[in-house]
């Protein structure tokens, strides 16, 4: 069975990155945050509103969240393959403030549309003048842009609500940012897969893929989650430990002066050094009850490993001269 994340490594590579999020997985995320959107200016720079779920969930619980102000632009590249769903000469803006005539139904006349000079590139000066307007980002950026679409938005200061992969905890640029306590994932997706609509020319080769009744192509994609830098309640909830240090159980790196541990559930309740534990940990990371040190990733990174390194070239701990995967360093703060 093909590896269900083929289709990222694909996107990545082709630049194929129209991955159309699931309104339910909106409605699950968005509920956290119901304060933080009261009076915003909610911007989606990644989508076409056409068929956005997210132009859609905003804009029938509009009045409901009490938002000021809905905007969202539409890519449109001279490259055909990378447009969406919708054929379209060229790229748009939507402004939606909100319901008119009281039928609780966001109608095409209350909707601004209007053309845009560019393509609508969430790094074009037209799309720029947008994100400035704006109090909150929420999309689903392109997955190969993910790096710079995050610094975009660290940049000009913005609150963020948006999907990425569980793999961009070891980019060292995003790593920076969680350390910094800058970015951190969100609060509805640990774990599973994610289904995503995608055009009707993409091809379907990875296990979970489908076609519905309508003809419409959807994709299962491990590892997606969102990310965010609004806190919310259960961020700050204790992951309960129970298991007891023993050196035979959590063996010490040959490389770094931390200790192994293989599961974030099997994280000793008693250890007071560093601990390298799997990126997923980040599903359950409470700022209250863990400092983050570092990262040990495949290449020497000194900028991020954040604790003295003992080896060569390679970043990875090795145990007994063999390579793990990537470990974040951590210490229980509450010992």
């Amino acid at each position: 069975m093909k590896n269900r994340s083929a289709d990222l490594r694909k996107a990545k590579k082709n630049k194929k990155d129209d991955f159309y999020t699931q309104l339910t997985d909106i409605e699950k995320e968005l509920k956290y945050y119901k304060s933080d959107l009261e009076g915003a200016v909610i911007y989606c720079n990644c989508d076409d509103p056409k068929i956005s779920n997210f132009f859609h969930f905003f804009s029938y619980n509009f009045e409901s969240l009490k938002l000021k102000k809905l905007i969202t632009t539409c890519y449109k590249n001279k490259q055909e393959d990378l447009f969406s769903l919708e054929k379209s000469n060229s790229a748009v803006f939507l402004e939606y403030s909100g319901d008119k005539n009281k039928n609780k139904i966001p109608d095409p006349e209350e909707i601004d549309v209007q053309e845009l000079e560019g393509d609508g590139d969430f790094r074009s000066q037209e799309s720029i003048s947008f994100l400035k307007e704006s109090d909150i980002v929420v999309t689903n950026p392109p997955f190969s842009l993910f790096r710079e679409f995050v610094k975009q938005l660290i940049e000009y200061d913005k609150k963020f609500i948006v999907l990425g992969h569980i793999n961009a905890v070891s980019y060292k640029e995003i790593f920076k940012l969680i350390k910094n306590k800058q970015i951190w994932l969100g609060a509805s997706i640990h774990s599973g897969d994610r289904e995503f609509g995608v055009p009707k020319d993409y091809p379907l080769n990875a296990a979970g893929s489908r076609i519905d009744e309508h003809g419409n192509k959807f994709i299962s994609v491990k590892g997606v989650r969102w990310w965010t830098n609004i806190d919310y309640k259960e961020r700050h909830e204790d992951l309960v430990l129970f298991k007891k240090f023993n050196s035979s159980e959590y063996p010490k790196y040959d490389n770094y002066d931390a200790i192994e541990v293989s599961k974030t559930k099997e994280i000793p309740c008693d250890y007071k050094g560093v601990m390298g534990v799997p990126i997923t940990f980040m599903d359950k990371h409470n700022p209250d009850q863990f400092e983050i040190l570092g990262m040990a990733a495949s290449s020497y990174k000194k900028e991020i490993q954040g604790i003295p390194f003992l080896g060569g070239k390679d970043g990875r701990p090795l145990i007994k001269g063999k390579n793990t995967y990537a470990r974040i360093f951590i210490k229980n703060k509450k010992i």
